[in-house]
């Protein structure tokens, strides 16, 4: 795609770069030019993630580097990314760019830049790219003015940090960059928080002015041979650029029964998914086959193409020639477009055999199931017992609150308690609410609209919809026996004066006049977090420790405070709260894994030696207060929920969304949502937008009568089963069991998700999966090897 179709060439002459230079913070944290003070939070993890495509893309050994002040890979994963691009060589220089001139040969540009240690360099480059920041178009801010909407200091939309997406004019919500700079997923999770909003307002119009979309009758294809129309997606250059589609697409037409081949540039754009109808039904066709990209996301746009155009949707298959082929086999342009063809091949061969299915419906039961009282389950349970959907709201304590009981102000002085005693109040009083505290689940059984849960109190509870808010907790440097956390010697738990963000913020708030006669402290970041045991970023704890901070200095404005930091990540707007913090005289001294602070006790007094990055020598502290930034980590209850409701959690022991970007709030298990720390760590404001945002997605199921059923199910050949039984005891959603009278298993459609389990665990060959049936999987398998059937 594009006008050099995905090939990397300069403007200037159309010649292929061999240095890259990406200058981050062009316009944001820039104060001194008359720009924007706010961080614009995406711009770091989009110059990494281009700067590694780009080195994907490149013919040569294509050098990359990326000049920046702190690396903000704050969010989900985002750690790892960064990880990855070092070791695909990706140059990363902390510095400064004073300016950009052109070279004298014409041809080339000149970075000059200041290093850490302060010395002047100046590199050539053939291309520059400036990571420029998000600020509001003007016309956006004309326009909310005319419809008074409050904007900030920043001129984005003006919020509440309880009510993230509620505006100042009532009945309007915003979400998205319009609030303050923010990435996709946090986009899509707030633009279904903002649609909760909506839906609040509006719950008792609900279905009163819908219109059912009706599709065309399915067309009869029983007595039809198969006629197999193939669509090759070049997807833009993500498949394109490694694979000849075009020889692929000839390929398929050749194959038996397929009468159309076509490809694309884009399968799934609006214009050829049109396209795509419009051939089905003038060609004829009774099958399709698209080759493209991962079924996980656009298999149902596909399906409903088909049903558009008058098909059964089940006489559909993909080729997924994108995870599986052009992005494995970037470096093998030949063996990668024989693989799509093979691919090709399998997925014609399969949907030859396919059958149309009926689709099945289930009825809901219209309640849902909440799980953690802390800030998030609480929102959550709210927001749906507010629309009239019953909840049952769970919590493993004896008190709701969550971590937000040990916390007392944000980053930008609202006060914490206040609104957490509001919450629970609402939830304690709320008709709509049942909250069982000191209970978690035991067992879960069923599927999307009829779960039953068992609770560890023995009692059982049916809920069309489930919302896991777990949340998560401080690491406790010395909790696993440790005397360091990533190499670091901590002293907590062994010296008076060392204390977690948590331990200091009560004293900060209960007592602290204890605090007036500190003459120095010192704060150490990242301690169990970005280590090779936790690799991500703790996302809150750059903010939380400053915020801190600066309470010290106002309680002493002559204390000394140090703050020993690998990456400041005051994300957004809370980059004020950074410049605030230097303005106040806080002392930020950079460190490294390779160079880490060395804490050690003299006399019963703490001394800190760390080598300042700026001075190039080694400074001696002698601090009597030391702050703890520890990680936020994953609750250990959070695997085992995950197994009942079968959802996955990522290496880090965080539950795991079905997509990022598309369904940041949504398991891949229909019906399961989640919200809060045991997602990710997040501050509090995150949290509740979060939280709204999952009530919302569970809202979608509790409002319907009846939701689509699996309609791949398992099937039994009565004639060939013997009653043994295993097929209902490896059943993980208790969909098959055998009848008393006959002694056959027997599916119960409506709980079963296709999954193969009883399949596989059949000894007689007497279940099967409808189209994955034997006659199908060994025409794939036939296709595989190279022959027809």
């Amino acid at each position: 795609s594009g006008p050099c179709m995905g090939h990397m060439v300069r403007p200037s002459d159309q010649k292929e770069p061999e240095r890259i230079a990406w200058l981050q913070c062009v316009g944001s944290r820039d104060i001194s030019r008359a720009c924007h003070a706010y961080c614009s939070s995406v711009c770091c993890m989009y110059a990494v993630k281009q700067a590694v495509i780009a080195k994907e893309h490149a013919s040569g050994d294509l050098d990359a580097s990326i000049f920046f002040m702190d690396m903000r890979t704050h969010g989900k994963e985002f750690e790892l990314y960064y990880d990855r691009a070092r070791e695909e060589g990706v140059n990363f220089h902390r510095a400064r760019v004073h300016s950009v001139l052109p070279a004298q040969d014409g041809s080339r540009l000149v970075v000059r830049y200041v290093d850490e240690q302060g010395e002047i360099h100046r590199e050539h480059f053939d291309m520059v790219v400036l990571s420029v920041g998000l600020e509001m178009d003007p016309k956006a801010v004309e326009l909310l003015s005319k419809l008074d909407i409050s904007l900030d200091e920043d001129r984005f939309v003006a919020t509440d940090v309880f009510e993230p997406v509620t505006t100042s004019r009532p009945g309007v919500f915003v979400c998205g960059a319009a609030a303050e700079p923010k990435d996709i997923p946090q986009s899509v999770m707030e633009a279904s928080a903002a649609a909760l909003e909506a839906e609040k307002q509006l719950s008792e119009a609900r279905w009163s002015q819908t219109r059912k979309h009706e599709f065309p009758p399915e067309k009869n294809v029983y007595a039809e041979p198969p006629r197999i129309g193939v669509f090759v997606c070049s997807c833009g250059i993500n498949i394109g650029s490694v694979v000849d589609v075009p020889a692929v697409t000839e390929y398929a037409g050749s194959l038996p029964g397929v009468v159309l081949a076509q490809d694309n540039l884009f399968t799934c754009s609006q214009d050829t998914i049109d396209q795509m109808a419009q051939t089905i039904r003038e060609k004829g066709l009774n099958r399709v086959v698209v080759a493209s990209c991962t079924p996980r996301t656009h298999e149902p746009l596909f399906q409903e193409t088909l049903r558009e155009a008058g098909i059964n949707k089940f006489l559909f298959e993909m080729a997924n020639i994108r995870d599986q082929d052009s992005w494995v086999h970037r470096d093998n342009p030949e063996a990668a477009t024989e693989k799509a063809k093979d691919l090709v091949r399998m997925a014609v061969s399969k949907v030859r055999g396919d059958n149309p299915l009926p689709y099945n419906y289930v009825p809901v039961t219209k309640s849902a199931l909440v799980v953690g009282a802390g800030t998030a389950g609480m929102t959550a349970a709210v927001s749906l017992a507010d629309q009239g959907f019953p909840v049952t709201l769970l919590e493993r304590g004896h008190d709701v609150g969550g971590n937000a009981r040990k916390l007392f102000n944000t980053w930008n002085g609202r006060e914490i308690q206040p609104f957490l005693a509001e919450l629970s109040r609402q939830v304690r009083n709320h008709p709509g609410i049942d909250l069982k505290l000191g209970v978690t689940v035991s067992d879960v059984a069923g599927s999307v609209g009829q779960f039953r849960c068992t609770l560890s109190d023995g009692s059982e509870i049916d809920c069309g919809t489930a919302i896991l808010a777990v949340g998560g907790k401080p690491f406790v440097p010395g909790s696993s026996g440790e005397r360091r956390a990533g190499g670091i010697n901590h002293l907590y738990g062994e010296h008076p004066d060392c204390h977690t963000l948590f331990d200091i913020d009560r004293i900060i708030s209960d007592d602290p006049e204890s605090l007036k006669d500190r003459s120095q402290a010192v704060f150490i970041h990242c301690v169990g977090s970005r280590i090779p045991e936790r690799p991500y970023c703790s996302r809150v704890c750059c903010t939380h420790a400053i915020d801190s901070a600066l309470k010290l200095k106002e309680i002493n404005p002559e204390m000394d405070i140090f703050m020993l930091y690998r990456d400041i990540r005051t994300y957004g707007q809370r980059e004020r709260i950074y410049q605030e913090a230097r303005g106040r005289g806080i002392v930020f001294v950079r460190y490294d894994l390779e160079n880490l602070p060395d804490i050690e006790q003299e006399n019963g007094n703490i001394v800190v030696e760390t080598i300042d990055m700026v001075l190039g020598r080694r400074i001696r502290l002698h601090p009597d207060l030391m702050v703890l930034a520890t990680a936020v980590v994953p609750r250990n209850d959070a695997g085992s929920l995950s197994k009942f409701f079968k959802c996955a959690i990522n290496a880090d022991g965080f539950l795991l969304e079905a997509h990022m970007k598309l369904k940041p709030v949504d398991f891949a298990t229909d019906g399961v949502y989640l919200a809060g720390l045991c997602h990710y760590p997040k501050p509090i404001e995150e949290s509740i937008a979060q939280a709204k945002a999952a009530a919302a997605r569970a809202a979608v199921v509790l409002a319907q009568d009846a939701i689509p059923a699996e309609s791949i199910t398992a099937a039994v050949d009565e004639r060939k089963c013997t009653g043994c039984g295993l097929c209902s005891q490896v059943c993980p959603y208790h969909a098959i069991s055998l009848v008393p009278e006959t002694g056959i298993a027997r599916v119960d459609t409506g709980s079963c998700k296709g999954c193969g389990a009883c399949v596989a665990g059949c000894r007689s060959d007497a279940v099967t999966l409808r189209n994955i049936g034997n006659e199908q999987i060994m025409a794939a398998v036939e296709a595989a090897l190279g022959r027809l059937m």
